[in-house]
């Protein structure tokens, strides 16, 4: 049995190692931070002068050193996005209800058809080479019934964010997968606001829609119209999967297997867009 002073000493004598081993580990965590912030300095000193190289890299540079699996990645969304400029480009021209929806969402309509063709000239001063594709040929009632209309916009949407999470995951360059992703944004936009639509189309044209179907078939209410948390990749990995996706817009004996209208087609039409605001005009590939 331990004395009262023999008790005290023991006590003692682990506060003693108590406070010995926070003084060890605070000065061997010090010590670590500091050869960790040294080290961070180094590689951030690395990736400043990285950056510093990629800033550089014009859009002349990128056109310059695009490779193999870059231009096809970009070619198929051009595609992609001549196809969006005809599709909104006739939604806005020829589509009944849309006079009728508020003005808020003609706008809507409208400014997204400017930022698609923007979209297609940004990718085509780097490939340097227009779509092979020009002329797009749509399901039956596309521009005349509302319904179809929007089930097919955003079917098309779906289809363009997963493509471009493709070029994110793909891409070789750190600057077109910055692009890649800020244009992705931008059709995440446009779907929502597609969505947004269906609520305002009058009884005269079947509305009010109160539920889209998109790319995977499903039909889902427009309440609410931002119901992602998180961007669809549909669980593509190459670019050939969005070819295959958009393949019976483009071909005639796609087009006829889908249950396309084969009688009509509708020219991809061309022309110096305006955006709706220059704070959000391209600037450069890195975004600065």
């Amino acid at each position: 049995m331990n004395t009262p002073n023999e008790v005290e000493a023991v006590r003692l004598s682990k506060q003693s190692q108590s406070g010995s081993s926070r003084r060890s580990f605070l000065k061997g965590a010090a010590l670590t931070g500091a050869t960790s912030f040294a080290a961070l300095g180094a590689l951030s000193a690395v990736a400043s002068a990285e950056e510093q190289q990629e800033e550089t890299e014009s859009m002349q540079y990128e056109h310059d050193h695009l490779r193999r699996g870059d231009r096809e990645i970009l070619v198929a969304a051009q595609i992609a996005e001549a196809l969006a400029v005809t599709t909104y480009s006739n939604i806005i021209d020829s589509s009944p209800f849309f006079k009728t929806i508020p003005e808020d969402d003609q706008g809507y309509l409208i400014g997204a058809r400017q930022e698609e063709m923007s979209h297609y000239l940004l990718e085509q001063s780097v490939t340097d080479q227009f779509t092979p594709f020009t002329q797009f040929f749509y399901p039956p009632k596309m521009f005349s019934d509302a319904q179809t209309t929007l089930n097919i916009l955003v079917t098309l949407e779906d289809a363009f964010i997963a493509a471009y999470l493709v070029g994110v995951r793909n891409f070789s360059t750190r600057n077109l997968r910055v692009t890649a992703a800020r244009i992705m944004g931008i059709e995440s936009d446009h779907r929502t606001l597609a969505r947004v639509v269906g609520g305002d189309v009058t009884p005269q044209f079947g509305g009010p829609i109160s539920s889209i179907t998109g790319i995977q078939g499903v039909s889902e209410s427009i309440a609410p119209p931002n119901n992602n948390g998180y961007e669809r990749t549909l669980c593509w990995t190459s670019i050939d999967q969005a070819l295959a996706a958009l393949t019976p817009f483009v071909n005639f004996n796609a087009a006829k297997a889908a249950g396309f209208d084969t009688l009509q087609s509708f020219p991809f039409e061309p022309f110096n867009p305006t955006l709706p605001n220059p704070l959000g005009d391209f600037i450069s590939f890195r975004g600065c």
